[in-house]
């Protein structure tokens, strides 16, 4: 089972009520959650408010580190068997969408960062430009070139990367493929609200990580110098640090983490909008969502069910 959708759609509430209606345990699939001592930037349920349910993939990676996708695969496909070999249902719960893809329909194998290397494109992208970098891949790739925008920094060295360390262009290497194996029946919901009612969820979700202590976290962690790597950029605590730094008021920075949150959630429904046998759940609806649920039992029970 995969329950997916933006952030502030009630994925997390909505997977513990799944998995004691079907016997399931919860494998997040969250590019942050995975990190040690960040439970408020990244609103980890809390234990005390997981019902007995067993959640998977929470604080396996040290703060600072770096975490691919397809070290996510590999943890997920752990976990999943695990599961499995207990009797239970593994519900995979998220909103990252490249981590669903990578469990979900496959990915590639590829080699893993090269740090080195990467240095040296980030120097020539910061002396000559981005765009400049592009080009470079334009002549190593040029059809891979053409689905990545001039100014994608990220995506630009990658697969300049990904060229140099195989010596394979990217089709080939998305021609390797792999996928779950064939044995494995998935169903996957995706939640959502109307933009609105999502945009008020996420501002409220916002103040109560404040509350919770939100600056407090991300302060220890920049006091014991472990905010480096993706981490660093994650929403919630990018907008922190420049608090820190002296350049932001905090209230300020609130604001902006408020709005980089509705730019988040509108990035994740167009990913997830390209998805195939997605079935949308209406969260308002309570109708509907009542409907999905028991839909969703007779499914575990091997019953005849309708999405």
């Amino acid at each position: 089972m995969a329950v997916l959708g933006p952030t502030g759609s009630g994925k997390s509430r909505l997977s513990i009520e799944i998995a004691k209606k079907i016997c399931g345990e919860i494998i997040s699939c969250d590019s942050m959650a995975v990190y040690k001592g960040v439970d408020i930037a990244t609103d980890k349920i809390p234990f005390t408010e997981r019902e007995e349910i067993p959640h998977h993939l929470y604080d396996v990676a040290e703060a600072g580190t770096f975490f691919s996708a397809g070290l996510f695969r590999k943890m997920a496909l752990e976990a999943i068997e695990n599961i499995l070999e207990r009797k239970k249902i593994p519900i995979i719960v998220g909103g990252t969408g490249l981590y669903a893809r990578a469990l979900l329909s496959g990915m590639a194998e590829a080699p893993s960062r090269d740090d080195k290397l990467r240095e040296k494109l980030k120097s020539i992208a910061d002396k000559k430009g981005t765009p400049h970098l592009h080009s470079i891949l334009q002549k190593l790739d040029k059809e891979r070139a053409l689905s990545i925008t001039i100014n994608d920094k990220v995506r630009i060295i990658r697969a300049i990367e990904l060229r140099i360390l195989t010596g394979r262009k990217f089709s080939e290497i998305a021609s390797l493929n792999k996928y779950l194996p064939e044995d494995y029946q998935v169903k996957k919901i995706c939640l959502y609200y109307p933009r609105e009612i999502l945009y008020k969820r996420i501002e409220n979700r916002v103040d109560q990580m404040v509350q919770r202590g939100l600056f407090e976290e991300v302060k220890a962690l920049y006091d014991s110098k472990k905010l480096s790597g993706p981490l660093s950029k994650a929403i919630g605590i990018k907008e922190i640090i420049t608090c820190l730094e002296g350049n932001k008021k905090f209230e300020d920075a609130v604001a902006e983490i408020k709005q980089h949150t509705r730019n988040l959630a509108k990035r994740q429904l167009t990913w997830f909008k390209k998805e195939i046998e997605l079935k949308w759940i209406v969260m308002d609806d309570e109708d509907e969502r009542a409907r999905i649920l028991d839909e969703i039992e007779r499914w575990s029970r091997g019953e005849s069910y309708e999405w």
